[in-house]
C-alpha cells in the first residue's frame, strides 16, 4: 500500500471514529409511525384508535398533529388538533381521540397535515415530521 493510500484510509477511519457517538444517538432513518388502528362509533361522536411509535433514540416529551378529517366524498369535514402527548423511544403507544358530531361510517381519509408540537430534550429537527410513516388497518385512508 502506497504511502498516500494509508494516509488517506488513517484520514477516513478517523472521520468515521469521530461520527460514532453522532450515529449511536440518533439511528438512520429514525422516525414515528402512526397506524390509524380502528375506528368506532361511540354515541355521536367517532373514537379514533391509533398506535404510536417513536423510533429515535430520544423520548418526545410532547407530540402534536393537526389533522384534517375527509369525508367518503373527499370533502373537509373538519381540522383538528391530535395531542399523542409524551411519546417514550423505542415504545408503541395507544392514543384514542373521540371526535364528537363525527359519525365513523362518513369518515374517508384522515390527512396528517404536519406536526404542531414537537418538543423533548435532544430532539433533530423534524423529529415529528422526517420521514414519518403513516398507514392503516381501517377502511379509512391515511394520509401525509
Amino acid at each position: 500500500m502506497s504511502k498516500f493510500k494509508s494516509v488517506r484510509a488513517a484520514v477516513i477511519l478517523a472521520a468515521c471514529l469521530s461520527a460514532a457517538p453522532a450515529l449511536a444517538q440518533e439511528a438512520p432513518g429514525a422516525h414515528i409511525s402512526i397506524e390509524l388502528n380502528a375506528v368506532e362509533p361511540v354515541e355521536d361522536a367517532c373514537r379514533i384508535s391509533f398506535l404510536v411509535q417513536n423510533g429515535h433514540g430520544h423520548d418526545i416529551g410532547q407530540a402534536v398533529y393537526e389533522a384534517v378529517l375527509f369525508d367518503t366524498q373527499g370533502r373537509v369535514n373538519r381540522l383538528t388538533l391530535f395531542d399523542f402527548g409524551a411519546l417514550p423511544a423505542a415504545r408503541p403507544r395507544v392514543r384514542q381521540f373521540v371526535v364528537p358530531g363525527l359519525a365513523c361510517a362518513s369518515l374517508g381519509s384522515l390527512l396528517i397535515n404536519g406536526a404542531e408540537t414537537c418538543a423533548g430534550d435532544n430532539l433533530p429537527a423534524g423529529a415529528c415530521s422526517d420521514g414519518l410513516a403513516l398507514n392503516s388497518r381501517t377502511d379509512v385512508e391515511v394520509l401525509g
